[in-house]
């Protein structure tokens, strides 16, 4: 697949896999995020391999982050969407949205869905609503599944 790659105020956006810092994204999401904490590194490094990636970078170092788990044909899952604390409120989230959702390989896309705690509104700039159909959708819930392990 080829890298899709953007700039923006001294930010380089990528999917390039060889650029991304695998120990700073798993410390991110076993120590600060919450809904991965206690993921283990080799968990998150399957869950890169097989999803389309997003880093964003301040020279050489990674301040951002988000994964698309796609067939790239009818349906997407955005997650693991984040920003490193002190990056927040200079419109990075909002820049890296904007690049995903045009990416090549997510357009034409029958369903894109995602789940938040607290962004609602960012995503909604992108198009995001409720589920329509709520009573369809079904779900294996195990919350603690990276404490088990």
């Amino acid at each position: 697949m080829a890298v899709y790659e953007a700039r923006w105020n001294g930010y380089l956006l990528s999917t390039d896999p060889d650029r991304l810092d695998i120990p700073y994204i798993h410390h991110f999401l076993s120590t600060q995020s919450h809904w991965a904490q206690g993921i283990s590194r080799e968990t998150v490094q399957v869950s890169i391999q097989h999803a389309l990636c997003v880093g964003v970078y301040a020279d050489a170092q990674q301040v951002a982050f988000c994964r698309v788990i796609t067939d790239r044909s009818t349906f997407a899952y955005l997650g693991d969407v984040f920003v490193d604390p002190s990056r927040r409120g200079q419109g990075i989230s909002k820049w890296m949205m904007e690049q995903v959702m045009a990416h090549p390989d997510l357009q034409g896309l029958r369903r894109i869905i995602l789940v938040t705690a607290d962004a609602h509104g960012l995503y909604a700039r992108y198009g995001y609503t409720p589920l329509n159909k709520p009573e369809r959708w079904m779900e294996i819930w195990n919350p603690d599944v990276y404490r088990q392990a």
